[in-house]
């Protein structure tokens, strides 16, 4: 029986044969694998092999080296620190204390070799390490140089770390020095003992106005120039000097601060004796208010050899008679200067006297002066000196024998003020006996070429 077919139905597709028609398509449902049936055995494939890794080329290998190069930098670093902070904290070799001087202009490796020889570190490179990144940081930072090394003299403590070390030459607190300048010595002399102090360097170009220094004990480290240390003197007899001058008496007859040091440094060469200083310018004071001379042996000598300062020998009486623009003998007022740099009791004295009428004093063998406001006190003054001179020189002088309490003290090889006690004399006169106006006594201090003097002439 033959079947009609449906008009409306389509025929079904006829598979091609192979190789004509439409090509096959390349669909995930073409390739999907038909489900095996139940029973039917699996046909097991190979796995495909997985996808290699694409090799990193250019800009992408360089960044991946360069951090791999960092992470180990960084390991060794911190590694590197780790050490080096256990060994810079560590004590050292120092078996005792130990001071070294850092010359100055000393460079980075010459710092390093001094520590090292002087056995004050072991590992030089740490130290090198540390100082020159110190040297490098302290160019960026508003505190740089706090941070590197200086020269000087240090003290380093037994078993002192690297650490303390490093902390003692950056600090600049070297060791400090005391130079100890007397009351007294003129400025040339001043001058000489700097020049004589091995602790100073450089010259000094010129000599300081008179009385422009203060005496005074000065700390210094090792290395200080002199010029320095000139100038801070000056500086500092500046200040005292205001301050003094500010509180100084007002009824005295001084125009201006240079006339109390000239006075102040005569009352500085005419007594050591600090309760004694007030009483002397109080002395000289009353002498000006009379219009008298002041008649000082310190003039005299100042007048003679300036500012040496010694005259190397006992004042004549042609030297009293020698007319000098110091020679208060034969000037009627103050000298036109200083004679020396008094200190600072000396000024202070003078711009703050006793008040007393004496015009006179003379040594009266304790170690002081016997002063007095009449010249027949004086006269008794004098002949009281002259029996305990007498006393003395009746006394043969053992070997050895050191002088007795209150006898005349020399004065010192350069000048600087001691306890003078030199009586006094007058030339044309028997002890006791005056036959023209006496002057001040100690401030006078003539010589009697045909009496027996009371002590060396002060220098």
């Amino acid at each position: 029986m033959t079947s009609t077919p449906d008009p409306n139905s389509k025929p079904a597709p006829s598979k091609p044969e192979a190789g004509k028609g439409e090509p096959e398509k390349a669909g995930w449902l073409a390739r999907k694998r038909a489900r095996p049936g139940a029973g039917e055995a699996v046909k097991a494939e190979p796995a495909p092999p997985p996808p290699r890794k694409k090799r990193k080329t250019g800009i992408t290998a360089l960044f991946s080296g360069l951090m791999t190069a960092a992470v180990f930098l960084l390991v060794a670093v911190f590694a590197g620190v780790t050490l080096a902070n256990r060994e810079f904290s560590e004590p050292g070799p120092l078996q005792t204390d130990k001071v070294v001087i850092i010359e100055r202009g000393s460079t980075t490796e010459d710092i390093v070799e001094t520590l090292t020889r002087e056995g004050v570190v072991t590992r030089s490179s740490l130290l090198w390490a540390v100082l020159l990144w110190r040297d490098i940081s302290s160019k960026f930072s508003a505190e740089g140089a706090n941070r590197r090394a200086k020269s000087g003299e240090y003290l380093f403590r037994q078993s002192a770390s690297m650490s303390e070390v490093v902390d003692v030459i950056t600090s600049g607190r070297s060791i400090q020095h005391a130079i100890t300048i007397p009351e007294g010595l003129t400025s040339e002399q001043i001058v000489e003992r700097l020049m004589q102090n091995e602790l100073l360097t450089g010259e000094i170009e010129s000599i300081p106005a008179e009385g422009a220094l203060l005496p005074d004990t000065y700390r210094i480290n090792r290395g200080t120039s002199r010029e320095a240390l000139i100038a801070r003197m000056a500086s500092e007899q500046r200040r005292v000097l205001n301050e003094i001058w500010s509180r100084r008496a007002k009824d005295l007859p001084l125009r201006n601060p240079r006339e109390l040091v000239t006075l102040a440094s005569i009352v500085e060469k005419e007594t050591g004796r600090a309760d004694e200083r007030p009483r002397v310018a109080s002395v000289f004071f009353n002498r000006l208010e009379k219009k008298m001379r002041l008649q000082s042996d310190p003039t005299i000598i100042y007048g003679l050899v300036g500012g040496k300062g010694s005259l190397g020998r006992p004042i004549s009486r042609a030297d009293i008679d020698r007319p000098t623009a110091y020679n208060t003998y034969t000037i009627p007022a103050l000298p036109p200067g200083p004679i020396a740099n008094p200190g600072r009791a000396a000024m202070e004295a003078t711009a703050n006297p006793s008040r007393t009428r004496d015009l006179y004093f003379v040594a009266d063998g304790t170690g002081g002066h016997a002063f007095a406001e009449t010249l027949e006190q004086h006269n008794r003054n004098v002949a009281r000196w002259r029996q305990i001179e007498s006393m003395r020189a009746a006394i043969p002088a053992a070997p050895g024998l050191q002088p007795a309490p209150g006898a005349p003290a020399a004065a010192s090889a350069d000048g600087a003020s001691a306890p003078q006690v030199q009586g006094f004399s007058q030339p044309d006169r028997r002890p006791g006996q005056v036959t023209t106006p006496a002057p001040a006594g100690r401030p006078a201090g003539t010589p009697d070429p045909s009496a027996a003097r009371a002590a060396p002439q002060p220098n």
